[in-house]
């Protein structure tokens, strides 16, 4: 069912991701110094709106991400009271930015905002989350560049354990535009037979079984009951949520399913560090994209996913 393509992207079962991801801060290094080098400085805009606490995490979070692998990075915070009107004035001086290679708009919005319409007012060049309606759309079409980023770091992770996509049963849990439906496209374009399901489907348990690749990001916790998971499946558990002690977990019932499954991500440390890598790994690609075109970005994918390289 693997044949791991990453050496180190596996311990015992677990699928290291914090491993599979400073892979990819080294690959996407490796690239920001080249372009230094020929006087491009990559910056990245985070646009935050309100004082959300998990929010401002993140934010910072990927601030340092970029810092550590040279990426320059420009924080527009603006208050609550913000108006649609000014956030939409604040995206449309980014597009024109010169200096901007990437936008992130940090999510959630104060709820008088419109998500939708800040979106679609970036420049789908410089979209480093993947969620411009474009960048869906040729997503879907199959010729994307910039891919919302957790999809595409689970689709990277799979390949870097060598799990067998091709032919399999995958079953995607959550129907989400930002991983449910990305994610399951993605494994349909790689030769996967998926089914999605949600909180509509019935009997769940059944459809576990079945799968040799389960992916949830569902966001409730212990969901997927472990003995529910298929001797040699792989497991790539996005959920993000909390215990009745409190303590971080997912969406699987890890303890019990690690016995079954040939490889699992833990949570923390499986998907969580893979999605901020695949953020700066979109930042190279949306300002390769923007800057020198399409021919240049879609050389830099390829040359990312070459493990062996």
């Amino acid at each position: 069912m693997i044949d791991v393509q990453l050496p180190g992207a596996l311990d015992g079962k677990n699928i290291d991701g914090r491993f599979i991801a400073q892979w990819i801060r080294g690959r996407v290094k490796q690239k920001v110094d080249a372009l230094r080098s020929e006087g491009i400085t990559l910056t990245l805009a985070v646009l935050r709106v309100g004082d959300d606490p998990a929010s401002e995490l993140y934010v910072n979070g990927k601030i340092k991400a970029c810092a550590e692998v040279g990426i320059a990075s420009r924080h527009v915070h603006l208050p609550a009271t913000t108006s649609e009107a000014e956030v939409l004035d604040e995206v449309r001086k980014l597009n024109v930015d010169p200096d901007v290679g990437a936008i992130l708009v940090q999510l959630p919005l104060p709820e008088h905002i419109s998500e939708l319409r800040v979106m679609d007012a970036l420049d789908p060049r410089k979209d480093a989350d993947g969620f411009h309606p474009s960048n869906l759309g040729r997503l879907f079409q199959r010729f994307g560049l910039v891919e919302p980023c957790t999809p595409l770091g689970i689709m990277v992770t799979l390949r870097a354990i060598g799990a067998k996509i091709e032919g399999s049963r995958a079953l995607v849990i959550g129907r989400s535009v930002i991983v449910g439906r990305p994610v399951a496209d993605m494994l349909v374009r790689a030769n996967a037979t998926v089914t999605i399901a949600h909180r509509h489907t019935q009997n769940l348990a059944e459809e576990v079984r079945r799968a040799d690749i389960v992916v949830s990001a569902a966001g409730v916790y212990n969901l997927v009951k472990g003995d529910w998971i298929k001797e040699g499946a792989v497991v790539i558990d996005v959920g993000q949520t909390r215990s009745p002690e409190g303590k971080l977990a997912g969406d699987v019932e890890y303890d019990k399913a690690i016995e079954r499954a040939v490889a699992i991500t833990p949570v923390p440390g499986g998907v969580g560090p893979m999605t901020i890598a695949m953020l700066l790994y979109n930042t190279v690609i949306a300002s390769l994209q923007a800057q020198r075109g399409d021919d240049a970005a879609l050389a830099f994918r390829q040359q990312m996913i070459a493990f062996d390289a």
